[in-house]
């Protein structure tokens, strides 16, 4: 039987941590490991993570790394990973008992595909549960590209993947910000196909604790417009044509996220983000935009398209 390896990093969350991890001692498939990865808490976390070890060895184990988010903290684990096939997990959802049995399964009677996924739930923060599949979760997709570039489609908890798959994609990067969905589109260009399995797999829970991710300051900016400039490169590398609705899409993503920048005061994003649109897209207001901003400077430009739009509004 091949090992499944379970990553999780975690930052100051010792109750949720202990949900995720024992989501994944109830498994029904077996042999499993457990990578707990502390990532510089400041709080009883790492205890609670070394609390986990002794009581469920010797399926767990823990690092305790400085604090540098979650790329550098999953990179952590995927350097000492043993498994045949790596499941991420992030500290506040929880996987549901046949997951592996289901996925596994389904790689193994699909040698051709790189990861199997499966229908994702989505609780809310006062316990109302959505009747259906989250997001894309519950349908069929052969391919992770293009569908991925036009959003991330699924949560970090349901796909399974095969190890050499991770291998090939090579290390998380120190991204603080949107840097999943850079690890999938990367993924995606290899050209992995998806093995896809009818049941629920896995939950992902809003709550009222901050993520990691999500907020429009400078810092997360800056990490967006990496991930998206990666995002295309992927997208590239994947021989993706430039004219397809997905790349067409992604270009108008470009463009929001570059006047959002420039808005912001990070010119060189902006600039970058908007050049790389206008690599893949003809559309006027691209067009106009990028010569209005080398003319007046790319922050300007971002703050008076700011302030048309709040009086549009």
């Amino acid at each position: 039987m091949e090992l499944v390896t379970t990553i999780i990093p975690v930052y100051n969350r010792a109750a949720m941590l202990r949900e995720a991890v024992e989501s994944v001692v109830a498994q029904t498939y077996r042999p499993i490991e457990i990578i707990i990865v502390d990532d510089g808490s400041t709080d009883d976390t790492g205890a609670a993570a070394d609390a986990l070890v002794r009581e469920h060895a010797p399926f767990v184990r823990a690092l305790h790394v400085e604090h540098g988010g979650p790329g550098p903290a999953r990179e952590a684990a995927r350097r000492v990973a043993q498994g045949d096939f790596v499941q991420h997990l992030d500290s506040d959802d929880v996987l549901l008992p046949r997951k592996f049995e289901l996925q596994v399964a389904a790689l193994r009677n699909a040698p051709e595909c790189g990861a199997a996924y499966g229908w994702t739930r989505l609780r809310h923060a006062d316990g109302r549960v959505e009747p259906a599949p989250w997001k894309r979760s519950g349908e069929r997709i052969e391919t992770m590209f293009p569908s991925m570039l036009t959003q991330r489609w699924w949560d970090t908890p349901t796909p399974l993947y095969r190890r050499s798959v991770i291998d090939a994609a090579g290390p998380w990067s120190t991204l603080s910000a949107e840097e999943d969905w850079e690890y999938d589109c990367r993924i995606a260009a290899l050209g992995v196909r998806l093995a896809y399995v009818p049941e629920w797999v896995c939950e992902v829970r809003e709550h009222a604790a901050a993520r990691a991710s999500g907020h429009a300051t400078p810092a997360a900016l800056r990490n967006r417009a990496a991930a998206h400039l990666s995002m295309l490169d992927s997208a590239r590398r994947a021989g993706l044509d430039p004219a397809s609705p997905e790349m067409q899409f992604f270009a108008r993503e470009l463009f929001h996220l570059g006047r959002q920048c420039g808005t912001a005061g990070l010119a060189d994003e902006s600039r970058a983000l908007i050049d790389a649109a206008r690599s893949i897209s003809q559309a006027r207001d691209i067009r106009v935009y990028q010569r209005v901003a080398r003319v007046i400077g790319w922050r300007n430009a971002g703050r008076m398209a700011a302030l048309r739009d709040r009086l549009r509004g």
